[in-house]
């Protein structure tokens, strides 16, 4: 075979794949957006009050025999009521007008998740975590089990957690929005205590860089490990360096597999102060810092540079994956320690 024929066997194959996303796309918005009007019809019926108590008490469930035996399996009961709890979760969900994967309102997301994360996100009981969800879903291509891998570890509460109150992420300055606290890396199969051991840390991370990007949020890229930034007469290095494009800034994270002390903080103004002078562009907007630590006093925080400061934050990591239980306790100790 040809080189000039191969060439024209992948075209055709790419022009295909290419199709085959736009109907896939296409009829998964159809879908989701008809399981919101049986859920819609739903709702109306059982409102109407034109039929009797008792037929009105298995609406659902004769429904989905009819449904069943018209077109196949798919209309089980508890489908049915998805769809009636979407409906209700969203009772203004607009018909999308073209394939825009920016999103103004989450409602308008709706149409680029797959029924299965729809499924998973109604299911959420505070509205604005709802909706962030669904957002960062439709906006960040969330298979499912990211969006429930997510879920489980409190993404959006540990992004909130920063914020030290109950503000919408949403509506917040759009650095305080990519910082959480604490971030989760079980995926890193480490033990829970790596006192000392901080080049384990960032080996690690390397080796599943993939999966800590996703841990990271949206729109970061890794830049470099163990990067050097020079004066007239010394030479640092900082452990990992990534760039936001959606923040238009560098990010620099030190690694601390201990407790935050004075020192840290010190370090990490030094550093972002640096990297500001010696290597931001003048299109860039001002660097940001994070201090990775094992664990932190609240009142240091509270009473240091990180309280006021902009461009310096500390988080805690876990390296083990904390049960609902215990992010729950974690983050009302947060609080607490406020």
């Amino acid at each position: 075979m040809t080189y000039e024929l191969t060439l024209f066997y992948q075209d055709i194959a790419s022009l295909l794949k290419i199709a085959r996303a736009k109907a896939y796309q296409a009829v998964n918005s159809l879908m989701v957006e008809t399981y919101w009007q049986i859920g819609r019809r739903i709702v109306e019926e059982e409102q109407g009050g034109k039929h009797r108590a008792a037929y009105g008490e298995r609406l659902i469930e004769n429904l989905s025999k009819y449904l069943n035996a018209e077109f196949g399996k798919g209309f089980s009961e508890a489908n049915l009521q998805n769809m009636r709890k979407f409906y209700l979760c969203y009772p203004n969900f607009p018909k999308l007008s073209d394939n825009s994967n920016s999103c103004e309102f989450p409602t308008q997301c709706v149409g680029n998740l797959s029924w299965s994360n729809v499924r998973r996100i109604i299911r959420i009981d505070n509205p604005q975590e709802r909706d962030y969800y669904l957002l960062e879903s439709a906006q960040q291509n969330w298979t499912f089990r990211q969006l429930e891998r997510n879920i489980k570890t409190g993404y959006y509460q540990r992004l909130l957690s920063h914020q030290k109150n109950e503000q919408n992420i949403l509506e917040v300055v759009p650095e305080e929005s990519f910082i959480k606290d604490p971030y989760v890396l079980e995926f890193l199969n480490l033990p829970e205590n790596i006192d000392g051991k901080e080049s384990l840390l960032e080996n690690a991370i390397i080796n599943h860089l993939q999966q800590f990007l996703l841990e990271l949020g949206k729109g970061f890229s890794f830049v470099a490990r163990q990067f050097r930034i020079s004066t007239e007469t010394e030479h640092f290095y900082i452990d990992l360096v990534f760039y936001n494009y959606l923040l238009k800034c560098f990010v620099i994270i030190d690694l601390k597999t201990r407790k935050l002390n004075h020192s840290d903080i010190g370090q990490m103004d030094m550093y972002v102060r640096m990297f500001d002078n010696l290597k931001r562009s003048q299109d860039d907007n001002p660097t940001l810092g994070i201090i990775l630590c094992q664990d932190k006093s609240e009142t240091m925080v509270k009473y240091s540079v990180l309280n006021e400061n902009k461009q310096i934050f500390a988080s805690k990591y876990q390296t083990i994956l904390p049960s609902e239980e215990e992010l729950a306790q974690l983050l009302d100790k947060y609080y607490l320690d406020e």
